[in-house]
């Protein structure tokens, strides 16, 4: 036997082996032999729709064992609504495995999101989420500060009994709070950290004067507060005997 046809000889046969091999991987025989008859949801679920998982990987499962394609499964069950991870494994001999880890919200961000406790926005979809979340909103590439802002105001007013409620960060760099007591917080966007601390230390006092509902709080001033109490005309309280200056616009 010459050397070409020794040649031909073993390329057809590890065709006739390759082949099969191939052909089993791809789907293209198989399925029905090797099927995925076992969908298993791993993860503690609270607003991921299980039946939604297993429409999202019904078409790649009836691929079967051998042909699934995983990454393409996962990367499917990903975009589901609140998944925040998934990951997809086949176990032998029929079990399809879906891991979910959800995202937990911490915080609604302007007016139709979610940020995670991972510090991730998120759609809120068609699910309600958990009430008493607090209200943040600013740019997205400002999440951290937004956060950081909350946080540290939240410190600062439990002194007082007070929730945030809310917290803006406007395109301009200005912050609004709002407060459980139905009040809102004009900050500025100038030295808002230390603003917001003085306040918190003398609102106690600045209360008992007036013994009314505080509606609004224009920190925007260099020397005192601007208050502007239920029912009662608008009013200055200075730091010192100087009147405020204007409040700056920002």
């Amino acid at each position: 036997m010459s050397a070409l046809l020794r040649i031909l000889a073993w390329t057809l046969a590890l065709a006739l082996v390759a082949l099969p091999v191939v052909a089993l991987v791809n789907g293209w025989i198989g399925a029905e032999r090797w099927p995925l008859r076992t969908l298993r949801l791993q993860g503690d679920l609270q607003r991921v729709d299980a039946d939604r998982v297993r429409a999202t990987v019904l078409p790649f499962a009836r691929e079967g064992f051998f042909a699934v394609r995983l990454d393409g499964a996962q990367a499917a069950v990903a975009q589901l609504p609140w998944v925040e991870h998934a990951e997809v494994h086949k176990r032998w001999p029929d079990v399809l495995e879906v891991r979910i880890v959800e995202h937990r919200p911490f915080a609604h961000w302007g007016e139709d999101r979610l940020l995670s406790e991972h510090g991730r926005i998120f759609p809120r979809g068609e699910l309600v989420p958990p009430e008493g979340l607090p209200r943040l909103q600013g740019p997205d590439a400002r999440v951290a500060d937004v956060v950081a802002l909350y946080n540290e105001s939240r410190a600062l007013f439990a002194a007082n009994r007070l929730e945030v409620d809310a917290v803006a960060l406007d395109a301009r760099g200005s912050w609004t709070l709002s407060l459980s007591d139905g009040s809102t917080v004009l900050v500025g966007s100038s030295e808002a950290r230390l603003r917001l601390q003085r306040f918190a230390r003398l609102l106690p006092q600045l209360l008992a004067q007036k013994r009314q509902r505080l509606q609004r709080a224009d920190l925007r001033y260099t020397n005192g507060f601007a208050l502007v109490f239920q029912d009662i005309p608008f009013q200055d309280i200075p730091f010192q005997d100087q009147p405020p200056q204007q409040a700056p616009r920002t």
